[in-house]
Protein backbone atom coordinates (compact mmCIF):
# COMPACT_ATOMS: atom_id res chain seq x y z
CA UNK A 1 0.00 0.00 0.00
CA UNK A 2 1.40 3.45 -0.87
CA UNK A 3 2.64 5.50 2.03
CA UNK A 4 1.51 9.08 2.65
CA UNK A 5 3.99 11.78 1.69
CA UNK A 6 4.84 14.90 3.66
CA UNK A 7 1.86 16.75 2.18
CA UNK A 8 -0.53 13.98 3.26
CA UNK A 9 -1.18 12.73 -0.27
CA UNK A 10 -0.48 9.16 -1.20
CA UNK A 11 2.22 8.72 -3.78
CA UNK A 12 1.79 6.23 -6.56
CA UNK A 13 4.47 3.63 -7.19
CA UNK A 14 5.59 5.33 -10.43
CA UNK A 15 9.12 6.69 -10.49
CA UNK A 16 10.64 9.14 -12.97
CA UNK A 17 12.71 6.34 -14.44
CA UNK A 18 9.55 4.44 -15.29
CA UNK A 19 7.94 7.56 -16.78
CA UNK A 20 10.95 8.20 -19.03
CA UNK A 21 11.02 4.53 -20.01
CA UNK A 22 7.35 4.61 -20.99
CA UNK A 23 7.88 7.85 -22.94
CA UNK A 24 10.85 6.42 -24.85
CA UNK A 25 8.94 3.23 -25.65
CA UNK A 26 6.01 5.30 -26.95
CA UNK A 27 8.33 7.37 -29.17
CA UNK A 28 10.01 4.21 -30.49
CA UNK A 29 6.64 2.66 -31.32
CA UNK A 30 5.52 5.76 -33.20
CA UNK A 31 8.78 5.96 -35.15
CA UNK A 32 8.82 2.26 -36.02
CA UNK A 33 5.20 1.95 -37.07
CA UNK A 34 5.11 4.82 -39.55
CA UNK A 35 7.93 4.36 -42.11
CA UNK A 36 5.67 5.43 -45.01
CA UNK A 37 6.88 9.02 -44.81
CA UNK A 38 10.47 7.89 -45.43
CA UNK A 39 9.73 6.88 -49.03
CA UNK A 40 8.46 10.38 -49.82
CA UNK A 41 11.55 11.98 -48.28
CA UNK A 42 14.00 9.74 -50.11
CA UNK A 43 12.52 10.45 -53.55
CA UNK A 44 14.63 12.85 -55.60
CA UNK A 45 13.08 16.34 -55.44
CA UNK A 46 12.24 17.90 -58.78
CA UNK A 47 12.61 21.55 -57.76
CA UNK A 48 13.66 23.90 -55.02
CA UNK A 49 9.99 24.27 -54.00
CA UNK A 50 9.83 20.51 -53.44
CA UNK A 51 12.98 20.62 -51.28
CA UNK A 52 11.57 23.45 -49.17
CA UNK A 53 8.20 21.69 -48.81
CA UNK A 54 9.91 18.46 -47.76
CA UNK A 55 11.99 20.36 -45.22
CA UNK A 56 8.85 22.05 -43.88
CA UNK A 57 7.07 18.72 -43.50
CA UNK A 58 9.99 17.19 -41.62
CA UNK A 59 10.29 20.18 -39.30
CA UNK A 60 6.55 20.24 -38.59
CA UNK A 61 6.60 16.51 -37.84
CA UNK A 62 9.52 16.87 -35.45
CA UNK A 63 7.98 19.88 -33.72
CA UNK A 64 4.62 18.21 -33.23
CA UNK A 65 6.25 15.01 -31.98
CA UNK A 66 8.47 16.89 -29.54
CA UNK A 67 5.59 19.09 -28.36
CA UNK A 68 3.46 15.99 -27.78
CA UNK A 69 6.28 14.42 -25.77
CA UNK A 70 6.57 17.60 -23.65
CA UNK A 71 2.78 17.67 -23.21
CA UNK A 72 2.81 14.08 -21.98
CA UNK A 73 5.74 14.64 -19.62
CA UNK A 74 4.15 17.84 -18.27
CA UNK A 75 0.87 16.07 -17.65
CA UNK A 76 2.56 13.19 -15.84
CA UNK A 77 4.64 15.62 -13.77
CA UNK A 78 1.50 17.55 -12.85
CA UNK A 79 -0.31 14.39 -11.77
CA UNK A 80 2.65 13.18 -9.72
CA UNK A 81 3.34 16.57 -8.10
CA UNK A 82 1.37 15.62 -5.00
CA UNK A 83 0.69 19.24 -4.10
CA UNK A 84 4.37 20.25 -4.06
CA UNK A 85 4.43 23.86 -5.36
CA UNK A 86 7.87 23.46 -6.94
CA UNK A 87 6.84 20.37 -8.89
CA UNK A 88 3.55 21.96 -9.94
CA UNK A 89 5.43 24.99 -11.28
CA UNK A 90 7.90 22.77 -13.14
CA UNK A 91 5.00 20.85 -14.68
CA UNK A 92 3.32 24.09 -15.76
CA UNK A 93 6.57 25.24 -17.33
CA UNK A 94 6.82 21.98 -19.28
CA UNK A 95 3.22 22.38 -20.46
CA UNK A 96 4.02 25.96 -21.52
CA UNK A 97 6.96 24.71 -23.60
CA UNK A 98 4.63 22.20 -25.27
CA UNK A 99 2.23 25.02 -26.16
CA UNK A 100 5.11 27.03 -27.66
CA UNK A 101 6.11 23.99 -29.71
CA UNK A 102 2.60 23.57 -31.09
CA UNK A 103 2.46 27.30 -31.87
CA UNK A 104 5.72 27.18 -33.81
CA UNK A 105 4.52 24.09 -35.69
CA UNK A 106 1.35 25.95 -36.69
CA UNK A 107 3.40 28.94 -37.88
CA UNK A 108 5.91 26.81 -39.82
CA UNK A 109 4.05 27.02 -43.17
CA UNK A 110 3.99 30.82 -42.87
CA UNK A 111 7.71 30.88 -42.15
CA UNK A 112 8.35 28.64 -45.16
CA UNK A 113 6.34 30.98 -47.40
CA UNK A 114 8.45 33.89 -46.16
CA UNK A 115 11.58 31.84 -46.91
CA UNK A 116 10.28 31.07 -50.41
CA UNK A 117 9.71 34.79 -50.97
CA UNK A 118 13.26 35.60 -49.89
CA UNK A 119 14.82 32.84 -52.01
CA UNK A 120 12.57 33.66 -54.94
CA UNK A 121 11.32 30.11 -55.47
Amino acid sequence: MPTPSRSGHRRMGITWTRCWTFALIAVAIVLCTSPAWAADLLAAPSSLNQVIDNLRNVIIGLLVGLATLFLTIGGVRYMLAGGDPGEVEAAKKTLRYAAFGYGIAVLAPLLVNILKGIVGA
